[in-house]
C-alpha cells in the first residue's frame, strides 16, 4: 500500500510541470514606505505580537526600523503594525538605531507570551559591536526592552557582540525558555551566550525579569564564527539538543545531559565538516524513521543532508545537484504543496552574480533512503535577490504555507510573498502544542499516525534558517490520505497522545500540556519518597556507597540526586503534600540545598 502512495505521489510530481510559487507581493504586501520599505533587512521570525491568536512576521531591519506584519483579513493583505507612533504598543520594536539581524521569539518568563529577542551588530562583523541587543517584553501595555531595565543594566548581562543567529531553548524542561546567541567571535572575545531568566531574583508578577548569563554553566560557551542555530529533540527522545553551523570551525552538536549542561557531540556523529562554512540550517525527519535529520547550506561550498542513523551517527545522502555550492543563507525544511513529501528550499543571495533559489522534494521509501529531486521553484527563483532571510507561515489560515523572503546585505530591496501553486486540493493538518503556562512550545516533537503512508514527524524548532525562526506550528501535508492519532512531546519528557477524528482534519489543532493524574497507591509512594528526599541522612550512606563507582564524579551525580528530590517536591508539594496540611512542616525540615 505504502508504494502505491509512492507511486501516485511521483506521478503527480512528474505531471506537475507547474512551478511551486507564484509571487503575490504586490496584491499582499506592495511595496511601501511604511508596509514594505525598500530597505536592508535579515532575519524573520513568527509569532502572535499582538495577542489576538493570530501569527505575525517579525522582521530584522538593519538600516531601517523593525517591522510587525499583520494579516488584516478584511483588506487580504499583510500590514506592518510597529509604526512610529509612541503611543503604539508596538513602537518600541521599531528600534530603527539597532542594525538587526536576527530574531526569535520565546516565553523567557512563564507568562504565556512570548518575549522577542532582536540580535544588532552594528556594522562589526566579529568581535564586540557598540549598541546592545534587545529583548523584549510586553509590559505595562507595550513591549519594553528588558536588558534595558537596571537590574539588567547592573548585571551586564545584554550583548555588544556581532552575533548573528538566536534561538530558543528550554534547556531544563520548565517551559521558561533560553535565548542562544550564536556570537561570532574574534580570538577570544564574544563566545556564544545564553540568556535567561534569573528565577531567584525575579518577581514575575510585578514585571521584574532578571537575566543572567549561563553559557559558561552549562558549557556551550564556545569561541567560534556562529551562523546557523537550531533547536530540538535531536539526539535525545523529548529534551531539547542544540545543532550550530559555524564559520572557519567545526560545527557544535550540543547533546542536552538532563542537567541544564550541553556537551558537543559533533565529532563523533560526524556532522563536524570543519572545513566547511555553514549558513543556513533545519531541522526534519526526511526519512521516516521517527529519528531527527539536519539539511544545511554551506557558503559556496557542498550543501548536507544528513541522515541519522540508530547509532546517533549521521551520513550525507546530498545528491550532485543537491549539494552544488552556492552563496546560501536561508534554508527552510517543509511540505509546502501539502503532497506528504518535504520539500528544502535554499535561498541564495546575489553575490556576484546571479544566484537564483532552488527547491528540492525529499521523497520517502520503505527501507531505503529518500530520493532527491528538485522541483521548479517558479517566481520564488529571484536570480537577482540579495536574499538574507526568510520563513513559512499561514498567514490567511487556507491550509497552504506562504513564503516570505526579506533582501539586504549588498541591496536594499523589499520582502517578496509568495504562495504555492500545487496541492490545493490536498489534506493537511496543523498542530499547536502549548508550554505548561501557555505560550508556543519551542523545541516540542509532534509525531502523527496516518492511514496508509505511516508516521509523520515535525519538531516545533527553537531556531532554524539563517537568522530566523519559523512559526511555531507542526504542519503536515496529507495529500489524500487522512490522520488518526497525534503525539506531543515536551522537552520535559512529558507526551500526551489522542485520536484524530474526520472533523479535526484540514484545521489547526491547539494541544495543551498536560496535567497529571495519580491513583491513591501512586500518591502514597511520591508521599514517601518526598519524605525521604528531605531526609539528607537517608541519601548520604548512598553516595558514600557509589564513590567507587563515581569517583569524582560523586558531587555530581549527588547533585542530579538532589535535583530529582527537588524537582519532585516542587512538582507535588501543592498537588499531594498539602492535601494532607504536610507542607509546612517538611518544607520546614527540609534541609538547605543551595
Amino acid at each position: 500500500i505504502y508504494n502505491m502512495w509512492i507511486f501516485w505521489t511521483l506521478l503527480l510530481g512528474l505531471s506537475g510541470v507547474q512551478s511551486m510559487f507564484s509571487v503575490v507581493t504586490d496584491t499582499v504586501l506592495p511595496p511601501h514606505a511604511l508596509h514594505n520599505p525598500t530597505q536592508l533587512n535579515y532575519g524573520m521570525a513568527v509569532t502572535d505580537v499582538d495577542g489576538d491568536g493570530d501569527l505575525e512576521v517579525l522582521v530584522a531591519g538593519y538600516n531601517g526600523p523593525n517591522l510587525v506584519l499583520k494579516y488584516d483579513r478584511s483588506q487580504k493583505r499583510l500590514v506592518n503594525i510597529a509604526v512610529d507612533d509612541r503611543s503604539s504598543p508596538y513602537y518600541h520594536l521599531r528600534d530603527p538605531e539597532g542594525n538587526a539581524i536576527g530574531v526569535t521569539a520565546c516565553d523567557v518568563d512563564g507568562d504565556g507570551r512570548e518575549e522577542i529577542y532582536f540580535l544588532n551588530t552594528n556594522n562589526a562583523f566579529s568581535g564586540q559591536a557598540t549598541y546592545s541587543d534587545k529583548l523584549f517584553k510586553f509590559r505595562n501595555g507595550r513591549f519594553e526592552d528588558l536588558l534595558s531595565d537596571d537590574i539588567n543594566v547592573q548585571r551586564r548581562v545584554a550583548s555588544r557582540m556581532a552575533g548573528r543567529s538566536v534561538a530558543c531553548v528550554d534547556r531544563k524542561g520548565t517551559g521558561r525558555y533560553s535565548i542562544y546567541v550564536a556570537n561570532y567571535a574574534r580570538g577570544n572575545i564574544g563566545a556564544h551566550a545564553l540568556i535567561e531568566m534569573d528565577e531567584a531574583a525575579s518577581d514575575v508578577s510585578r514585571g521584574i525579569i532578571a537575566l543572567t548569563d549561563v553559557a559558561s554553566q552549562a558549557r556551550v560557551n564556545k569561541y567560534t564564527g556562529g551562523r546557523g542555530v537550531v533547536v530540538g529533540p535531536i539526539l535525545n527522545d523529548a529534551r531539547s539538543d542544540i545543532f550550530c553551523d559555524n564559520e572557519n570551525g567545526p560545527n557544535f552538536l550540543f547533546r542536552n545531559n538532563g542537567d541544564g549542561t550541553f556537551t558537543d557531540m559533533a565529532a563523533q556523529a560526524g556532522v563536524a565538516d570543519r572545513y566547511q562554512h555553514g549558513r543556513g540550517v533545519a531541522l526534519a525527519d526526511f526519512n521516516g524513521d521517527g529519528k531527527i535529520d539536519i539539511v544545511y547550506g554551506n557558503w559556496n561550498g557542498p550543501h548536507r543532508l544528513y541522515l541519522q542513523s540508530s547509532q546517533q551517527r549521521f551520513k550525507d545522502i546530498a545528491t550532485q545537484a543537491f549539494s552544488v555550492p552556492s552563496p546560501v543563507r536561508t534554508v527552510i525544511a517543509a511540505d509546502f504543496d501539502n503532497d506528504l513529501q518535504l520539500e528544502v528550499f535554499f535561498n541564495n543571495i546575489a553575490y556576484r552574480g546571479s544566484a537564483p533559489n532552488r527547491i528540492f522534494r525529499v521523497m520517502r521509501r520503505q527501507n531505503a533512503d529518500p530520493v532527491i529531486t528538485e522541483l521548479n521553484v517558479g517566481d520564488a527563483s529571484e536570480p537577482q535577490g540579495r536574499g538574507t532571510g526568510a520563513t513559512v507561515v499561514d498567514f490567511d489560515g487556507d491550509g497552504h504555507l506562504d513564503l516570505l523572503v526579506a533582501h539586504g546585505e549588498s541591496a536594499s530591496q523589499p520582502i517578496s510573498v509568495y504562495r504555492v501553486n500545487q496541492g490545493s486540493r490536498n489534506n493537511w493538518l496543523r498542530v499547536i502544542p502549548r508550554t505548561r503556562f501557555g505560550a508556543f512550545a519551542r523545541g516540542a516533537k509532534v509525531v502523527i499516525h496516518t492511514k496508509q503512508s505511516g508516521v509523520h514527524t515535525r519538531v516545533i524548532d527553537g531556531g532554524s534558517g539563517y537568522l530566523c525562526e519559523m512559526e511555531p506550528v507542526a504542519h503536515f501535508g496529507l495529500g489524500t490520505d487522512q490522520a488518526t492519532k497525534i503525539e506531543v512531546y515536551w522537552p520535559d519528557g512529558r507526551s500526551l497522545a489522542r485520536p484524530v477524528t474526520p472533523a479535526d482534519m484540514n484545521k489547526v489543532v491547539e494541544i495543551t500540556y498536560p496535567e497529571l493524574s495519580y491513583t491513591q497507591a501512586e500518591v502514597s509512594q511520591i508521599r514517601i519518597f518526598a519524605l525521604m528526599c528531605l531526609r539528607s541522612d537517608v541519601f548520604r550512606p548512598v553516595w558514600t556507597q557509589t564513590s567507587d563507582l563515581f569517583k569524582s564524579d560523586l558531587s555530581h551525580f549527588g547533585y542530579l540526586l538532589t535535583r530529582l528530590c527537588d524537582s519532585i517536591l516542587s512538582f507535588f508539594a501543592e498537588k499531594i503534600i498539602n492535601s494532607d496540611q504536610l507542607s509546612a512542616s517538611l518544607l520546614a525540615a527540609a534541609p538547605n540545598r543551595s
